[in-house]
């Protein structure tokens, strides 16, 4: 799901410098009515950095806290989402960012229900869920290109809402559905 150069120019950088932020997000699960799990994404608010692009709840690590207690915070801070009723189950690989100079770190958590959302404006201007299951079947994935930085890159996203899911949210998301779909093999 990363987006790739068309003409050969500009390839992003993967390994992070010394001095990258650390950062986590929360890829946070429920059960629906219907018992079909749903991913919890949010629209970031235009005036911070990657405004306007769909994302997990997260941010950067304060002083003394761990990157799971980050993204539970941060989730708490965007969305309102209770760390209590949160179970993490895993972590995915890290991810440089390097526009915004970010070394994040993705959790992937759970709760038995969905939660109230009660969005911080001034973070997130929208909280959405999305079926897991249209995503496992790699529904709603367009590719086109797209000009990033003065360069030509082929963009694959998904076509969950009238903004498209793309960038380093869904390289995460693309590794997470890797393994939600290596463990679905694993039970038939």
């Amino acid at each position: 799901m990363a987006p790739r150069p068309v003409d050969g120019g500009n390839i992003r950088q993967m390994e992070p410098p010394d001095n990258a932020q650390k950062s986590s997000v929360l890829a946070l699960l429920f059960p629906n009515e219907e018992q079909e799990l749903e991913l919890v994404l949010t629209l970031r608010s235009r005036d911070i950095d990657h405004g306007g692009q769909i994302s997990f709840p997260g941010g950067r690590t304060e002083e003394g806290e761990s990157l799971q207690q980050t993204a539970l915070r941060e989730a708490k801070e965007e969305v309102d989402i209770s760390p209590e009723t949160v179970t993490i189950i895993g972590k995915l690989s890290d991810l440089y960012v390097q526009h915004s100079n970010n070394l994040v770190t993705p959790f992937v958590g759970f709760t038995d229900h969905r939660p109230e959302f009660k969005l911080n404006p001034a973070e997130v201007e929208e909280v959405f869920t999305v079926e897991l299951q249209s995503l496992v079947q790699k529904k709603n994935i367009t590719v086109e290109d797209w000009d990033l930085h003065s360069y030509t890159y082929k963009v694959p996203y998904w076509d969950v809402h009238e903004v498209p899911l793309w960038g380093a949210t869904a390289m995460m998301l693309n590794e997470f559905l890797d393994i939600y779909r290596e463990f679905l093999d694993l039970q038939h």
